[in-house]
């Protein structure tokens, strides 16, 4: 490790510069939950470490003219938890971005490491899926906007391309009766890596959804966003019949592994169970919007 160097840049362009021209040699620092404990274990040597935390535009949370947001990629969890409207807007978003460690984690973690980190357990990503997220790019080739679900690539790999920094996420706005949440099963009571994830994004107008977007994790390769399941809700009023649909359309998109944590079999069942019941807190939300 004697030969690593370590930066902490001012600008985005410094930051990109500095990690385009390491060529894949370096490694970029916004929370280290991930990247430290992966260095501590000899799993990564960079030459370069980037800390881009003194950033501005990565380590802001800024509401928009239309009532969207643009959260930076090094944002903490425990700041996001802190804001006075986020919670309020993304209840369930929120609740995933501060499942990922403990409280002392939260004070360093971020939604763009958890992304960027490619683990297809991460607890903020099927969330974000579900509430539409679109990240945001920079590289030596300019700017670019993707949505959250095409990141991921596989377990530890993305699709960003080489020299790119994730320099954050754009949240729309949200129609009224709207509401959002993430259920995850684990087996301990927490501090624990996802056995099945699943985040639940509706609208709801008279009763009937009328927009719905479903994200599934550790589930498959990469976090899913499960179409299927969303259109499945859509058009209905929540009924058994549509709520067994959307389970099902979630148990059809899994391609989990058998490990110690679950079978595939139980993986695949507690993907429908979890839509149920975070599609009905979902609801409830919307309906007190």
């Amino acid at each position: 490790m004697s030969d690593m160097r370590y930066v902490v840049p001012r600008t985005l362009d410094e930051a990109v510069g500095a990690f385009a021209e390491a060529k894949g040699a370096a490694r970029i620092l916004a929370g280290g939950t991930d990247l430290l404990v992966q260095m501590r274990a000899g799993a990564v040597r960079p030459g370069l470490v980037i800390d881009i935390k003194k950033i501005a535009e990565l380590t802001g949370i800024e509401e928009t003219a239309d009532g969207g947001f643009r959260i930076g990629g090094a944002v903490a969890g425990a700041r996001l938890a802190e804001h006075p409207r986020f919670g309020k807007v993304w209840p369930g978003l929120l609740e995933a971005i501060n499942l990922i460690g403990s409280t002392q984690v939260q004070g360093r973690a971020s939604a763009g490491g958890n992304l960027c980190n490619g683990s297809p357990a991460a607890d903020s990503v099927p969330a974000m899926v579900a509430a539409g997220a679109v990240a945001t790019l920079q590289g030596p080739k300019g700017r670019r906007e993707m949505p959250v679900e095409d990141v991921p690539a596989g377990p530890g790999r993305t699709n960003l391309q080489p020299g790119e920094i994730l320099v954050g996420f754009i949240l729309p706005p949200r129609p009224l009766g709207s509401g959002d949440a993430y259920l995850r099963m684990i087996p301990r009571t927490e501090m624990d890596i996802a056995v099945v994830g699943c985040g639940v994004n509706l609208t709801l107008k008279d009763g009937v959804c009328t927009a719905a977007r479903v994200g599934l994790g550790a589930v498959a390769p990469t976090v899913l966003r499960v179409d299927a399941a969303a259109k499945a809700l859509i058009g209905s009023r929540l009924d058994a019949a549509a709520l067994d649909a959307a389970a099902a359309a979630c148990r059809a998109a899994c391609h989990p592994i058998d490990d110690k944590r679950g079978t595939i079999a139980y993986r695949t069942e507690v993907a429908g169970v979890l839509l149920k019941r975070a599609a009905g807190i979902a609801a409830d939300r919307a309906k007190g919007a």
